[in-house]
């Protein structure tokens, strides 16, 4: 580092004309506090800087140099400064020891002229000596003020004054900040000593209280507050100054000069220390907070009337009736905002028209459905009389309320003279752009008027309860339709099947508990197939409402269709998921595959699954086949056993797609009871499935008891919780076709095996004592035993049953159907089916393991079903 130039001067007036260092000013101001002390004659003061002065800061360090140009003092400055202690640097050369060898010959030079006698002041770059360790001595920058000397021999000698340049500057960027900070400052800043004045104010402070800064040294805080006000902040000064503890927040009231509006300002103190921890005053940091007060007031009134909203919130629109709606509004405003309420509502809304009135002429009629008051109930002097609850009116086509529900807007309503209410407000209830009614609130005298934030909440708290109440109406409009369309898709009373004592029962969602909810998509069905068998049926649509129903009467209608197809239990549920993964697909199945085959985020279809149980029982061999998809396992109780849940396997919900569904055969006692059900009879939200379905298993304990009786006991049993879904309940009980109502025979193939059928259906009638069904069913039996030797395969097995009708079955391996034609004039055959159809009640055929069954039924003699005459059905083919 080169040095930096410096100035040499005479030693006789080293001030004149010269330009004034650090160094100089400290030296000098030295010298003036030295003068300081002797303000009297003949009685000198001496006076030392106290500790904190700016010599603690700039570390000003000395020593003097000797007439042979080496260190003969070294002070303790000196020692911090340079970190080199007196026994080390007395008697060395300073250019030697601290100067750069690039500059020491300069610095030689320099020696010379200031041991000639000449100052000299310059900004010096040094090194400390090497330590003993052998580590480098550090650089520095030091600003140097020498001064020539002599000694008492009368030799020329110097004293140096160093300070470090680095502190200096260190110095001079704080003491810019500082003011930067003081003087920028937003807030008002005081810097009060410890005699509790003023000694500075920013231009914010002055700018509040009047004047320039300046103005304001000198003054206490009683110049600025009253004198309460100042006696407390005047006590706090004093705390902050002994204690040091900060305050912040501190909340002052008071004026400013020209203006009687109360000022509100936040102060903060905390003491103020100098370099060595001396407290030398307090420092005020004040903030005018004026606004901020007003704005907290207008916070606390804005949280009030949210803390009402988050009230109405809660207590309004938890039912959905329409007068218990307007009721909870009155208890919400009563009387924490208003004296006096009644709600009107339009007469036809209550009716239940499809339309509300909406922006009528104001004069339809209304009903008061309810009136809620905070003061005493007897009458108003003055006033009309009351509308009393219940009872429909009209308003007057000019009057307030008439013209608020014309516009749907607040209206305030004069004041009856003489009357106890000074305020009223007409706000109508305005739901989606609909009026719906008029709700009216009052303040009596002695209470402050309506002003226009109290305006805006009541057409709020009108606005929720109005959207509630017209939530309840679409509700109960919605649920009304939804329930008369679930209901008609069920089967009507109890449904008859063949070999089992049918029993059911449906409560739609909240039935037992006496509240409205949405209908479910629960159904159940009992379907007579062939053969004197039953399919049973029990499905839950998730989801609830209008659609739900809706889809539930699809899939219902579906399984029917699929039914009378006499499938497997297995096939008909996967027909029924392809069916139910159509359902939110606008082209049906077909659009619904295709969609399954595209990537899953381009299916924006809507999604309908259910859960579903279809069993197939014969009631001849008293077995029962299951399929599930999805739904809760069937129960069945044993004679004289307990009641146990069957492991028929659960498969994926339909709608899902993609799995299999596998079958079980079970075969049932007589006399067992089977129930099917939905999870509303088993599940609720304060009972987990597992405990629903132990009550359910536990409350069928005596099986043996009328099926109507089992019913009423199971849904007694369960708590009524289980009544907030909807609870579909299926009970049959096996009572199989007995041995002497079936007739079973094995023909071989060959054409004599027609007459023996004839045969042995005409001995089996005749022992049933159905004579008047012999020849009808000799013939039919002779078309399809025939029907089965020339299309059909491997041996004939011929099967009467008889229940509550009569029912021929031949069965053959072959596995090609047959079909109904119709003959033409010229054809020899061909009408044998067409025979088979005008005779019997029903026939058909269905596939089995083992080939395929063509089938008819007949109706029993007593039954009221009229017998085809077999020669006019003969003659009727031609």
């Amino acid at each position: 580092m080169s040095e930096i130039p410096a100035k040499a001067m005479e030693s006789e007036d080293p001030s004149d004309g010269g330009r004034r260092t650090a160094a100089q000013a400290l030296a000098r101001a030295g010298h003036d506090g030295l003068a300081l002390g002797e303000g009297r004659h003949g009685d000198a003061l001496w006076q030392s800087s106290p500790p904190g002065s700016i010599y603690e800061y700039i570390k000003v360090a000395s020593f003097s140099i000797g007439p042979d140009g080496l260190v003969d003092q070294w002070s303790l400055r000196a020692e911090q400064l340079f970190g080199v202690s007196a026994e080390r640097a007395v008697g060395r050369d300073p250019i030697e020891a601290f100067v750069d060898p690039d500059l020491r010959e300069r610095g030689q030079r320099k020696m010379a002229e200031i041991l000639d006698g000449r100052e000299w002041t310059g900004v010096v770059p040094f090194r400390t000596p090497d330590l003993s360790d052998g580590s480098p001595g550090t650089e520095g920058l030091a600003e140097v003020y020498v001064m020539p000397t002599r000694t008492e021999d009368g030799e020329r000698a110097a004293v140096c004054i160093v300070v470090d340049v680095r502190v200096l500057r260190s110095i001079e960027t704080d003491l810019a900040a500082s003011q930067s900070i003081f003087g920028q400052s937003p807030f008002g800043f005081v810097l009060i000593d410890t005699d509790f004045k003023v000694r500075r104010a920013n231009q914010r402070f002055a700018s509040l209280f009047g004047g320039v800064p300046d103005d304001h040294r000198g003054r206490t805080v009683h110049d600025y507050l009253p004198r309460s006000e100042a006696e407390r902040v005047a006590a706090t000064l004093r705390r902050v100054l002994e204690s040091g503890e900060s305050i912040t927040d501190m909340h002052v009231t008071g004026f400013v000069p020209g203006d009687d509006e109360r000022r509100h300002w936040s102060i903060n103190l905390y003491r103020v220390h100098s370099g060595s921890g001396r407290p030398i005053g307090i420092a005020w940091l004040g903030t005018d907070i004026t606004a901020r007060r007003a704005a907290a007031r207008e916070a606390a009134a804005a949280r009030r009337n949210l803390a009402l909203l988050n009230e109405a919130g809660a207590r309004i629109g938890n039912s959905l009736d329409l007068e218990t709606t307007a009721r909870e509004l009155l208890d919400v405003v009563v009387p924490g905002f208003c004296d006096l309420a009644t709600v009107d509502l339009y007469q036809g809304l209550l009716a239940g028209d499809e339309t509300p009135p909406g922006l009528a002429d104001g004069s339809a009629g209304l009903r008061r459905v309810a009136f809620a008051s905070a003061v005493s109930d007897i009458p108003f002097a003055g006033m009309a009389a009351p509308v009393p609850v219940g009872a429909v009116h009209h308003f007057s086509f000019n009057s307030p309320c008439a013209d608020a529900l014309r516009t749907a807007r607040p209206r305030s309503v004069p004041a009856e003279e003489g009357g106890l209410v000074q305020s009223t407000l007409a706000v109508p209830m305005v739901a989606h752009d609909t009026v719906v009614g008029l709700a009216q609130f009052s303040r009596t005298k002695g209470s402050e008027p309506f002003g226009d934030r109290d305006r805006d909440l009541a057409v709020e708290l009108a606005a929720r309860a109005a959207v509630c109440i017209d939530n309840a109406r679409l509700y109960r409009r919605e649920h009304e339709r939804a329930l008369i369309l679930q209901r008609s898709l069920l089967p009507p009373g109890d449904p008859i099947a063949s070999g089992l004592d049918i029993a059911c029962r449906y409560r739609p969602g909240n039935a037992s508990t006496g509240r409205p909810s949405e209908v479910g998509g629960d159904w159940f069905d009992v379907i007579e197939l062939p053969g004197h068998r039953t399919a049973l049926v029990v499905g839950d649509v998730m989801g609830r409402g209008l659609r739900a129903a809706v889809a539930m009467g699809e899939l219902r209608t579906a399984v029917r269709t699929l039914a009378q197809l006499d499938l497997e239990p297995a096939e008909v549920l996967s027909q029924l998921d392809e069916i139910a993964r159509g359902l939110g697909t606008p082209g049906g199945v077909q659009q619904a595959t295709r969609a399954a085959r595209r990537p899953r985020e381009a299916d924006l279809s809507e999604v309908y699954l259910a859960t579903c149980v279809y069993a197939v029982y014969d009631s001849v061999t008293r077995r029962c086949t299951f399929a599930n998809a999805g739904h809760l396992p069937p129960v069945l109780v044993e004679p004289g056993e307990a009641a146990l849940m069957l492991d028929v396997p659960p498969g994926m919900p339909l709608g899902v797609g993609g799995e299999p569904f596998e079958e079980v055969e079970v075969e049932l006692p007589e006399g067992a009871l089977l129930a099917l059900y939905t999870d509303g009879l088993v599940e609720s939200r304060d009972h987990p499935l597992d405990e629903g379905l132990q009550a359910f298993v536990g409350a069928l304990t005596d099986p043996s008891s009328p099926l109507e009786d089992v019913c009423d006991h199971v849904l007694s049993t369960l708590d009524t919780h289980h009544g907030e879904d909807d609870i579909a309940l299926l009970m049959a009980r096996v009572q199989g076709l007995p041995t002497e109502s079936v007739g079973d025979w094995t023909l071989p193939r060959e054409p004599r095996s027609v007459g023996r059928a004839r045969e042995y259906a005409r001995g089996q009638l005749q022992s049933w004592d159905m004579e008047a069904l012999v020849d009808t069913t000799e013939l039919l039996v002779s078309e399809l035993v025939t029907n089965a030797l020339r299309y059909g395969e491997g041996e004939i097995r011929l099967r009467l049953l008889l229940d509550r009708t009569l029912v021929c079955e031949v069965w053959d391996s072959g596995l090609v159907q047959p079909r109904r034609r119709r003959a033409r004039d010229t054809d020899e055959g061909g009408r044998g089916l067409q025979l088979v159809g005008l005779l019997s009640a029903a026939w058909g055929s269905r596939r089995t393991p083992r080939g395929k069954t063509v089938w008819f039924e007949l109706p029993l003699p007593d039954g009221g079903t009229k017998l085809a005459d077999p020669a006019e059905a003969l003659l009727s083919l031609f």
